[in-house]
């Protein structure tokens, strides 16, 4: 497997491609955040981008993400400029030599979080997604009168007893961490302007959103295809509807659904055994052998669930999903690529968040990306596929005599 770390950029990550050579990863994962989303990356942006990354000693391994337009998922009005700028962006980007592309159909927010620091048991601080504080704002603080039918009345308790105890600051917190989740160049927005974004949703169904990325794929797949690129879908984070917004990238049949719309290898999938393994109904080692041959790009990280749907980022190995059995299923996939003869075996992934440990505390970092927490985890996911890799060779070895 391709071992990849993502940076965004010199403008808005502070860690340098220097720190990152140390980690010995040979992939980069990067995107242009600085460009407006819908406008064209220009083939000099991207050659820019592309020797910054080459100077440093990496290949350019994956664009994460080329971003969907907003509108696009909305289905609003003339889209055809929209869709024209998103294949002259991925024309570029192949001339450039980039050929994975990663995206989301997330409306709205992107990950979302409602604890940014919450304290580990034997000292760091990991992301957290608490159920009732999500209640809490979304019912207090937005005032969504609708949202009380999608929680459990135990949660609708505990969300009335947070509101009522909760400071400005304690509110201003958690609007921060949920804002923390819309990547790059994203505006974050303050309640009133939250509700303004949200209203564009009203009346949209998840059966209106799942026809509008079957519109998407339509206009772009058979592109990426010509071009002989490989787009993959990031599953939802968290694999659930939020702010009345829903989700349609959550579970296997979700998946299925958006790799039979357009059956193409070109139209594949982000592995992200975080984000569906904080769905209770996902069992990643199972979907990462279903949909092995259209898996492009993997995000290795783990989640530990609570009963009431709250889940924190775990370590890389200790949560709830059985990673050594997820790496195993990459591994017999890149192999059975390697039989076929491809060139594109290796299956690029990078160590996705991690907890911030030591150091971390002291050097600046895009939030949910420190640099000792995604090196631990790096290194553990490291172990697993040396270690799985070695036992295959043997078994090979001894069937070969």
């Amino acid at each position: 497997m391709l071992e990849t770390w993502r940076w965004y950029g010199p403008d808005l990550d502070p860690i340098t491609l220097g720190s990152i050579a140390q980690t010995g990863v040979t992939g980069i994962v990067s995107a242009l955040h600085e460009i407006p989303y819908g406008a064209v990356w220009t083939r000099d942006e991207i050659a820019a981008r592309r020797q910054q990354i080459e100077a440093g000693g990496f290949s350019w391994a994956v664009v994460e993400s080329l971003p969907v337009h907003e509108r696009i998922k909305l289905g609003d009005g003339d889209l055809s400029g929209l869709f024209a700028s998103y294949r002259q962006s991925m024309a570029n980007l192949a001339a450039e030599g980039v050929q994975v592309i990663c995206y989301n159909f997330m409306p709205l927010l992107d990950w979302t979080r409602t604890e940014l620091a919450h304290p580990l048991p034997h000292g760091g601080t990991c992301l957290r997604f608490e159920t009732h504080r999500m209640a809490a704002f979304e019912i207090h603080m937005l005032g969504r009168e609708a949202a009380r039918d999608a929680y459990l009345r135990e949660t609708r308790v505990r969300a009335a007893d947070w509101a009522d105890r909760a400071t400005d600051a304690d509110r201003a917190e958690l609007l921060s961490a949920i804002m923390a989740g819309m990547p790059g160049a994203f505006d974050r927005y303050d309640i009133a302007g939250l509700r303004r974004q949200l209203a564009r949703y009203d009346g949209l169904t998840a059966a209106d959103i799942r026809a509008n990325l079957a519109r998407f794929l339509a206009e772009i797949v058979p592109a990426a295809a010509d071009l002989g690129l490989r787009l993959c879908i990031h599953p939802d984070d968290p694999p659930r509807d939020i702010l009345g917004l829903p989700r349609i990238v959550s579970s296997a049949e979700d998946i299925a659904f958006i790799l039979q719309t357009q059956d193409s290898p070109a139209n594949g999938l982000t592995l992200c055994t975080g984000s569906l393994g904080a769905g209770a109904e996902n069992d990643l080692p199972a979907i990462a052998r279903r949909f092995a041959d259209r898996i492009h790009f993997a995000h290795l990280r783990n989640v530990r669930k609570d009963p009431d749907g709250s889940f924190e980022e775990a370590a890389h190995l200790d949560g709830d999903t059985n990673m050594v059995a997820v790496i195993a299923e990459l591994l017999a996939e890149e192999a059975r690529r390697r039989d076929m003869g491809r060139t594109d075996a290796q299956i690029p992934f990078r160590p996705d968040h991690g907890h911030v440990l030591g150091p971390d505390h002291d050097l600046p970092a895009v939030v949910g990306y420190p640099y000792v927490g995604r090196l631990r985890g790096l290194a553990e996911l490291r172990g697993v596929i040396r270690a799985l890799s070695h036992t295959a060779y043997q078994s090979f070895e001894r069937s070969a005599r």
